[in-house]
């Protein structure tokens, strides 16, 4: 910890000679609301993502409630998990729901084809899975198996889930231990079915949703949103053809991006002990994103100028060589500081598009790419990533507000530019001014003055996230090297001025 002061003491001293940058609050134009969906979560059959990282079985001695264990549920409900999206990915379409269902040990196993080769052992399924949301509190996203399913399972599963008459299936529901149908908010039709969902032209998966859309059917006021598969970064003709061929029977599209250091798929780049190149590679990637998100939007906006259709940017993070004497088909990566200000540039990104953009689902929750907890056995730690949700809670729900800058100098390394400060701004949901700040920059703080509506601000408060190295982690033996510390500031003469250390993520509650 006394790194981390010292890096602070270094920041305010080396910021007094900096010109500041002026961020100006514009309270008085209220924007959309920034749906508390946009914090959601993705668990995945991949590797330990969902055994092992959350489910143990009833007979673990890791403390659990019906096989989900404790410490990781009670984590994950800090986070207020808004929407947890299941079975996957690409495991979502190889997943057969009936393989789910009924005694575990009666269960067919199963090959994991898309991670691993290893064995599905089916022991979470509907039913667990359904439980597992009921703990979390959380709405739930399900993807239908479009690319290796029938157009009658997934009707039938739908049925199963959501039945209230004495159907076939709603008695089998019954007998597998839930009486009351399920709520089911999202029912996703394929996923990624321009590649591993099924390898499909935008123009056949078009004919497929409509096919399958008309199937998709469950009792009035249970009635799930439905999701169509999109493209992912400049795929256009996805979008283009899905907002003209079947706009009106989808509520949303999906977009899938991750950022790797390298743009190499071969070789991504390490997690940890990573070049100052391959910070700022990594976190230009938001902006690349923003562009995307712009162009998307300029096809909706143009066959769907009413805004029916939303993006859900249902698979976004960090992606990251694995870590060494790991599987690699599990994708095993270290999460440090780089991911915390990764994930804010990510949410400042998605409050700028609040009017299409109703969801957005980190890859993954647990264990699995940029993860917000880690677990290896009986032991669990939360990554700086879980601090940098844990801060934007407030978002949630939030009227999102038009933020001024002037003065922001670029931070600039190799064939790499992007602004050294990330801002976004809104109204609480309980009507308290919130501002998240993030600076890129590795080695120069920042100097701001803050003002709302141009007139002075009073004070601020809220937390900091930063830490001595670009790759400082938490881990075991160090749970806390990243975590938030208070921060508060107020107005001098009339003027507030506050320094935002470098590489760090700061949320205030701003006191005009």
């Amino acid at each position: 910890m006394k790194h981390l002061f010292a890096t602070l003491a270094l920041a305010a001293a080396t910021a007094q000679a900096a010109e500041p940058v002026k961020i100006n609050i514009q309270a008085d134009q209220p924007g959309p609301v920034i749906a508390r969906q946009i914090y959601g979560q993705f668990g995945e059959h991949l590797g330990a993502g969902i055994y092992e990282g959350l489910w143990v079985g009833t007979d673990s001695k890791i403390p659990n409630v019906r096989g989900w264990r404790t410490d990781v549920v009670t984590a994950l409900k800090a986070l207020k998990v808004p929407v947890l999206r299941w079975p996957g990915g690409c495991f979502a379409d190889e997943y057969h729901w009936r393989d789910g269902i009924g005694p575990q040990a009666q269960r067919p196993p199963r090959v994991n084809t898309s991670w691993g080769g290893v064995i599905e052992p089916n022991s979470v399924g509907t039913h667990e899975f359904m439980d597992l949301a009921d703990q979390l509190g959380t709405e739930v996203y399900i993807n239908a198996n479009l690319g290796s399913g029938t157009v009658a399972e997934m009707a039938q599963w739908l049925e199963y889930l959501t039945a209230e008459g004495d159907t076939a299936l709603a008695r089998e529901r019954r007998a597998n231990g839930r009486d009351k149908p399920w709520r089911i908010q999202y029912w996703g039709i394929g996923n990624e079915s321009w590649g591993c969902g099924g390898h499909m032209k935008p123009s056949y998966y078009a004919d497929q949703y409509k096919q399958w859309a008309t199937f998709a059917k469950a009792p009035r006021g249970n009635r799930p949103k439905l999701v169509a598969s999109g493209g992912q970064e400049l795929e256009l003709h996805w979008t283009e053809t899905l907002s003209a061929e079947i706009k009106d029977r989808m509520a949303a599209i999906t977009h899938h991006q991750y950022s790797l250091p390298t743009r190499d798929w071969k070789k991504k780049g390490s997690a940890v002990n990573f070049p100052e190149s391959e910070w700022i590679s990594t976190l230009a990637v938001p902006q690349t994103i923003d562009g995307y998100l712009a162009k998307h939007r300029e096809i909706l906006d143009r066959n769907d100028p009413a805004k029916k259709v939303a993006i859900y940017f249902d698979e976004w993070g960090s992606w990251y060589d694995p870590e060494p004497g790991t599987d690699p088909g599990f994708l095993v990566q270290r999460n440090t500081l780089r991911d915390a200000v990764l994930s804010a540039l990510h949410f400042h990104v998605f409050h700028r598009h609040a009017d299409r953009v109703k969801m957005a689902n980190i890859a993954q929750m647990v264990n699995v790419l940029q993860a917000v907890v880690i677990t290896d056995k009986e032991r669990m730690v939360l990554t700086p990533t879980y601090h940098a949700f844990a801060m934007h809670l407030p978002f949630m729900d939030a009227t999102s507000l038009p933020v001024q800058l002037s003065g922001v100098p670029d931070y600039t390394l190799g064939k790499y530019s992007i602004p050294a400060l990330s801002a976004s701004a809104a109204k609480a949901a309980d009507g308290k001014l919130i501002l998240s700040l993030s600076n890129t920059n590795p080695n120069q703080p920042l100097p701001l003055q803050l003002a709302v509506g141009g007139k002075g601000v009073r004070a601020v408060s809220g937390q900091l996230l930063t830490a001595a190295t670009m790759d400082a982690q938490n881990w075991y033996d160090a749970p806390d090297r990243v975590k938030p510390q208070p921060f508060k500031a107020e107005a001098k003469g009339g003027v507030l001025a506050l320094n935002v250390p470098a590489k760090s993520v700061l949320v205030l509650e701003v006191q005009p």
